[in-house]
């Protein structure tokens, strides 16, 4: 992902943006011709009205139109609408800048990234090279990549290229030395310095060893970090999403989201959750802002990723017994952290992957508020990721009001590997949307892009048929876990809405709230799952602005 600066920007009070909701006084939309689903009743509505970016009728078209002036009228013709749809989990600004860096998403082998590297390598002709996206669980070679075989391309310059996960990269002999990696070189805390049986370091840095290497790149120029958070954006009103959760924002990007929604540049909503380092302002101060942005608390790194090995596992991998995986931020240090959150009503949300990981976050969680185990619930902390559970843990989101933030296209991406780094008996918990649910968990559902496409079509599918993209499960899977189709559409509208306080504003079309809408060209409820992935967004309206149209 495109690392962001650091440098210490001062929170501006939020108090004088605009709202990010059509201005008032512009003409009323009247939406209609295809089924609109509420969210609320589970029979579709006729029509829509929209003014001052709230829904101010809901029902028939009649009503619609009555009173209605010099209303614009749009035509689904015969696409489905539905409550604006909420990515809860992404990097907006890794969207946008997977467009400006190499792009080794679905890379079939070694030899296809070498490839792409060196076609890269030949229209940058200066400079590091970055790039992201590449994932070895399909390769003929069935290893990862190495130095060397960056090495063969590109010698005279540094090249990071990072795992699709964004838990582990690799790197060639230049950006070794550039870091001063050698044979000596310690692991790094929570992460590790991947050897050949002959202590030489093979170029695969684990988690925050990454940061050896990327700390040493020259930091992105600010029309870069504008550039890739406005394409970001962009992408995604185009996809269909509504509004945003971004996760590990900087206080650079945070300046940015609130200088775009007060010039009215930002086409969707965005709530906030701050890396550790930009979060002394928050936890001195409170959540701040209003409209179209709010900073809302912190995102924290307990464990790292499955496929590079990196999620904390209560007993070793299946496939390598030697490792139970990584702590990327010591127990005692999330545990400091969550103290100054709670004094300043500062939500938090942590990354747990493995059944270790999440349980040492559960036990975070309730261990802060022993005292008052109803706060908690109120707080609305979350899990980002909760994919695998011990069994005997999943009871406890609901129990202690934890949400659960999961990304469905991680099921159907990592049913490739995660057999074989589990072993059988754990994959009872892994991605367990179904007991989560049945449980009185909320889940809320995002996407984790750039790790995945970002695609909301892809969530759902993924979601309520538990296949890949070519229909593919495999054995033991555990396909029960799957949701209905009105759960799943819960996950990604009124599910985001109330994990970021907000479910008396958004999630649901419903009179006085705000006016976000999203329709597909495949009607959700009713498709073939085959349908649904190959579906496109047709009309994103959000905050009562049309973000995109394309009926």
């Amino acid at each position: 992902m495109l690392q962001l600066s650091r440098r210490n920007f001062a929170q501006a009070s939020l108090g004088a943006l605009v709202m990010g909701c059509a201005p008032r006084g512009t003409p009323d939309l009247i939406i209609h011709g295809g089924p609109i689903y509420t969210g609320v009743a589970e029979a579709p509505v006729e029509a829509l009205r929209i003014s001052n970016g709230l829904f101010a009728v809901v029902g028939s078209l009649a009503d619609a139109r009555a009173n209605a002036g010099n209303a614009r009228e749009i035509d689904l013709g015969g696409a489905a609408a539905f409550p604006g749809f909420t990515d809860a989990h992404v990097h907006l600004s890794g969207v946008g800048a997977a467009a400006l860096t190499l792009d080794l998403v679905g890379a079939p082998s070694i030899t296809d990234l070498q490839d792409r590297l060196r076609a890269y390598a030949s229209s940058h002709a200066e400079g590091p090279i970055y790039g992201r996206g590449w994932i070895e669980t399909h390769w003929p070679e069935r290893r990862f990549p190495n130095r060397a075989d960056l090495d063969a391309i590109v010698s005279d310059r540094p090249v990071f290229l990072e795992r699709i996960d964004g838990h582990a990269a690799v790197v060639n002999t230049a950006a070794l030395q550039l870091a001063q990696i050698d044979n000596n070189t310690a692991n790094p805390a929570g992460g590790s310095i991947e050897r050949d049986a002959s202590g030489a370091a093979t170029g695969m840095l684990i988690d925050n060893a990454m940061s050896l290497v990327q700390s040493r790149f020259p930091p992105p120029t600010a029309a870069m970090m504008r550039e890739a958070l406005l394409q970001g954006a962009r992408i995604y009103a185009s996809r269909g999403w509504t509004g945003v959760h971004n996760m590990s924002t900087t206080l650079a990007e945070a300046q940015l989201f609130q200088e775009f929604a007060a010039s009215g540049d930002l086409p969707i909503s965005a709530d906030i959750y701050l890396t550790p380092e930009d979060a002394e302002g928050i936890l001195e101060t409170g959540p701040y802002g209003e409209g179209a942005v709010k900073v809302r608390g912190i995102k924290m790194y307990m464990d790292g990723a499955l496929g590079s090995r990196g999620a904390a596992l209560l007993a070793p991998y299946s496939d390598v017994r030697t490792s139970s995986g990584l702590l990327v931020t010591p127990p005692e240090q999330i545990a400091a952290m969550i103290q100054r959150a709670k004094a300043k009503n500062v939500q938090v949300t942590t990354h747990a992957i493995g059944d270790r990981g999440n349980r040492l976050v559960l036990d975070a969680y309730r261990d802060a508020f022993a005292d008052n185990p109803e706060a908690l619930r109120n707080a609305r902390y979350r899990i980002e990721h909760a994919q695998i559970l011990a069994t005997e843990d999943i009871p406890r989101f609901a129990a202690q009001g934890v949400i659960a933030s999961m990304q469905p296209s991680h099921a159907i991406s990592d049913l490739f590997f995660a057999p074989a780094r589990l072993g059988p008996s754990r994959l009872a918990g892994a991605y367990a949307w179904r007991a989560l649910l049945d449980s009185g968990a909320t889940i809320a559902g995002g996407t984790d892009a750039p790790v995945e496409k970002g695609d909301p079509l892809v969530e759902f599918y993924a979601a309520t048929y538990r296949h890949d993209l070519n229909g593919f499960a495999g054995p033991d899977w555990h396909l029960e876990e799957a949701v209905t189709r009105a759960e799943a559409l819960r996950m990604f509208t009124a599910a985001p809405a109330f994990a970021s306080f907000t479910e008396n504003e958004r999630g649901t079309i419903e009179v006085g709230k705000q006016a976000n809408v999203t329709a597909f060209s495949a009607d959700l409820m009713t498709a073939e799952p085959s349908a649904i992935p190959t579906a496109s967004a047709k009309l994103t309206i959000s905050n009562g602005r049309v973000a995109h149209e394309a009926l």
